[in-house]
């Protein structure tokens, strides 16, 4: 019975992720859900993102927190729209949060939307929320063996960030070897070393962000 129960649950999801999806490809929109433990910077990158790009594109972000707005209200001081959802001690966003969330969303003539999943290298993975690619993000603090120990996690996302590489001379991190490990998941699966302090890498991934935001057009 609670097979059944999950196996429906994931069933009604993925029906409504079609509809955002089509919602989605109808209005030319890049989304992208932004995975990875707490802490790992997909805010940081955000931040980054829609500071750097903002005079590129019409972004906005869905964030997706336990709780706190904390983390929307550091987006929209950007000056891109920003829209909060708290899953009160849920482990993921799912369909249904993001389709309400898209209601206090201008989408006319918006260029790429962010969806900033709740911090966490399990749940997120299950449920799909009509996004064009998954991008996980993981620290150089957290260690290069994530990518075997949470293999769902990389093994459907397009991308993968490795973030705070500033901080590799303190930690003990081999960027070759978590890359290694990601695209024996998932070969087709692109591995960016960055840091959102100093900058590093974050050109290859404005880069990738054109290129899929042109192919949405």
């Amino acid at each position: 019975m609670e097979i059944n129960i999950e196996r429906n649950i994931l069933e009604a999801n993925d029906r409504l992720a079609v509809d955002l999806a089509d919602l989605f490809r109808t209005k030319s929109i890049l989304c992208l859900n932004l995975m990875s433990s707490p802490g790992a910077g997909k805010t940081s990158l955000l931040e980054r993102t829609l500071a750097d790009l903002g005079g590129e594109f019409k972004m906005a972000v869905v964030e997706g927190d336990l709780q706190t707005d904390n983390d929307a209200r550091r987006v929209a001081a950007t000056g891109a729209q920003a829209v909060q959802i708290n899953t009160e001690g849920g482990c993921h966003l799912d369909a249904g949060m993001v389709q309400k969330a898209l209601a206090h969303i201008d989408l006319d003539g918006l260029d790429i939307l962010f969806i900033e999943n709740v911090g966490n290298l399990v749940c997120p993975a299950e449920f799909s929320l009509g996004e064009d690619h998954k991008v996980t993000l993981l620290s150089v603090t957290e260690g290069d063996d994530k990518p075997e120990k949470y293999p769902l996690m990389f093994s459907i996302s397009s991308v993968a960030l490795l973030n705070k590489v500033d901080l590799l001379p303190y930690v003990d991190f081999d960027l070759d070897k978590a890359a290694r490990h990601a695209k024996a998941l998932n070969k087709d699966i692109i591995v960016m070393p960055v840091s959102c302090r100093d900058g590093e890498g974050l050109g290859q991934w404005y880069d990738w962000l054109r290129k899929e935001r042109k192919n949405k057009k």
